[in-house]
């Protein structure tokens, strides 16, 4: 019974997490994007064009396109899609069509239902995924589609979305459908932030011909560490260390400067981090 206990007490966190993500989306998808007849892909897009259509409830359309493919991906692909996969596609069908009784929209310019809708969706959307949930439907059709046929997941969700995409601006009309293109973009790019966080670090590639003097450099003004990785030189044939460092973006400045005063030919490449873990950064 204590083995029972513990155990979920230790994923009760995940699912109150997916949970919550889940509730962020449906009210992402019942205050803006159903009553903006906004379809931004997926199972949710093909459920509001066929409520637009046919009347039907949102949240009882996705159940129902997505219990298929749930049991479709666990006899073909396996376990991949397991309980939190079948929670989630569950609750989301369950509370759109509870928020979408209480639901009133709040503007009705496509733009801003497209905007907002779609920031509020990739947010709930990523917290979701942060717990390792989901909400079905596309993600199960792109592995069905990869399995089949030679594309790769990624582009087998774009032809899904892109279909339930095209389909929207036949019925719809054009215009809408770039809408929904609009709103697909920005919801991915919330579920990033939401997953990776805001770029706020950035990592430092130095070729230089004296390594070690930047690296003492660097670890006493700027009180990083640096380490040493083993470079050849594909033109020249020869060995070189290459110094890869982590710095903050106020810390960028006093690279450079250090950088050039030691090895002014150095060759310095810099690029965004996320989600640093360690020392001097968030804990693990």
């Amino acid at each position: 019974m204590k083995r029972i206990i513990s155990k979920l007490i230790k994923i009760l966190p995940d699912y109150i997490g997916i949970l919550l993500g889940v509730a962020i989306t449906a009210f992402g998808l019942s205050w803006f994007l159903i009553p903006g007849r906004i379809a931004a892909g997926g199972v949710s897009g093909l459920a509001i064009v066929t409520f637009h259509l046919l009347e039907l409830p949102v949240g009882l359309t996705m159940l129902v396109l997505n219990i298929p493919l749930f049991l479709a991906s666990l006899k073909i692909i396996g376990t991949l899609f397991g309980v939190k996969t079948l929670f989630g596609a569950i609750t989301i069908s369950i509370l759109v069509d509870l928020f979408s009784r209480w639901a009133v929209p709040i503007t009705s310019d496509p733009l801003l239902a497209s905007i907002y809708g779609g920031v509020i969706v990739g947010v709930g959307l990523g917290i979701a995924f942060r717990y390792g949930g989901s909400t079905g439907g596309t993600d199960m059709a792109a592995q069905l589609l990869a399995r089949y046929f030679p594309t790769s997941v990624g582009q087998a969700l774009l032809i899904v979305d892109g279909f339930v995409i095209a389909l929207a601006g036949f019925v719809f009309g054009p215009e809408l459908a770039l809408y929904a293109l609009l709103a697909v973009f920005i919801t991915t790019k919330s579920i990033d932030l939401v997953q990776e966080g805001q770029s706020y670090a950035k990592a430092a590639f130095i070729i230089s011909s004296d390594p070690i003097s930047i690296g003492k450099e660097i670890l006493h003004k700027l009180d990083r560490g640096a380490t040493a990785l083993e470079g050849k030189g594909m033109f020249t044939g020869s060995h070189r260390e290459v110094l890869f460092v982590i710095v903050s973006r106020q810390e960028i400045s006093q690279l450079k400067d250090i950088v050039h005063q030691v090895d002014n030919r150095a060759f310095l490449v810099i690029t965004d981090v996320h989600e640093v873990l360690g020392e001097g950064f968030t804990r693990v």
